[in-house]
């Protein structure tokens, strides 16, 4: 049975039960995804969950132990030659070599896929530009910055415009502002019909960009859905204000407690009050006028939701970037 209900025709990116062992170390234990065309699936863990191996086995670039996957509905193992042709992949690390310049490097990349040199380095300038590379061209990619090598080893993952795309965290050591400049680059892949699998260790990326998301934890799926469904599973929306004095704080507690039917979390350094609530805006709307009705002024009043570091702690118990010594091992030998 596939994944998540799909079926190969709907899925360009299928995983059935991927294991993969470094000794005694189990990297991977059973995953399954399934990636619709067009769509993002965000795989989101901490360094040493496993996300690395499962990108390097979808990609043939590692040999399963055990479960199998398809890409572009090609078997990763029995079909590697047709996979590699339709996909492409920007690792953590830019694959580029610092040595030949911006141009040099996607025109080497179009000549290893057997483009007419012509066409290659058409290709090059074409990329160049679309990454706003084209005036450090002709500069060895040992002096682009970061961002720069980042650019440019993204651009050399689609030199042949493959619509499926495999990106390991792609904005790892990049500034804030080097870090938009990649979601939107990401946005414009989506928005011309790829599909792309993107593994980041950043909550709010994978909520910026993902269409649905999968946890990943020692090697294991521990939770999957939409953004909205995962922030559902930790409780959904809050009421949350705060009262003038702390000598507030139990009637306003009380009045809360009668609206919601939930006892509040109280912070009694900032007069705060939160709690669970079931139907929104008009559960909001019950708590303002019950406090109106004790004579309590409510500050900073709002519904609030669950952020993904949230979930991802409640879920896993350790924050995102929390490493795990046996899956911070595996990953060490991927890398090595």
């Amino acid at each position: 049975m596939l994944p998540l209900g799909g079926n190969v025709t709907e899925n360009v990116i299928v995983a059935e039960g991927l294991v993969k062992r470094f000794g005694k170390v189990h990297a991977v234990s059973g995953v399954d995804l399934a990636v619709p065309a067009g769509t993002v699936l965000g795989m989101l863990g901490p360094n040493g969950a496993g996300k690395t191996t499962t990108v390097r086995m979808l990609t043939t670039l590692l040999r399963p132990d055990g479960g199998r996957a398809l890409v572009g509905g090609h078997d990763v193992v029995a079909e590697p030659d047709a996979v590699r042709t339709i996909m492409g992949l920007s690792g953590q690390y830019a694959a580029v070599d610092e040595y030949l310049t911006g141009r040099e490097n996607l025109d080497m990349f179009g000549r290893l896929y057997h483009l007419p040199k012509r066409e290659a380095a058409a290709r090059a300038d074409e990329l160049l530009e679309r990454f706003r590379l084209t005036e450090a061209a002709d500069r060895p990619a040992k002096t682009y910055s970061g961002g720069m090598r980042r650019r440019l080893d993204l651009a050399a993952a689609l030199v042949v415009r493959p619509r499926i795309i495999f990106l390991d965290e792609p904005t790892t050591g990049l500034d804030p502002r080097g870090r938009m400049g990649m979601w939107e680059i990401i946005r414009d892949l989506v928005r011309d019909g790829a599909t792309l699998l993107l593994t980041t260790q950043y909550l709010e990326e994978a909520d910026e960009l993902a269409d649905d998301i999968v946890i990943i934890d020692h090697g294991r799926v521990i939770a999957r859905g939409t953004s909205d469904q995962l922030k559902a599973q930790v409780g959904g929306e809050r009421v949350q204000f705060t009262v003038p004095s702390a000598a507030l704080l139990p009637r306003a507690t009380e009045a809360v407690l009668a609206v919601t039917g939930e006892t509040p979390e109280v912070d009694t350094e900032t007069s705060t009050v939160s709690a669970p609530v079931r139907e929104g805006t008009r559960s909001l709307v019950a708590v303002v006028n019950a406090l109106d009705g004790l004579g309590i002024e409510a500050h900073d009043v709002g519904l609030r939701r669950p952020t993904l570091d949230e979930v991802f702690l409640a879920l896993t118990g350790h924050k995102a970037e929390a490493e795990t010594e046996a899956g911070t091992e595996a990953e060490a030998v991927v890398e090595a």
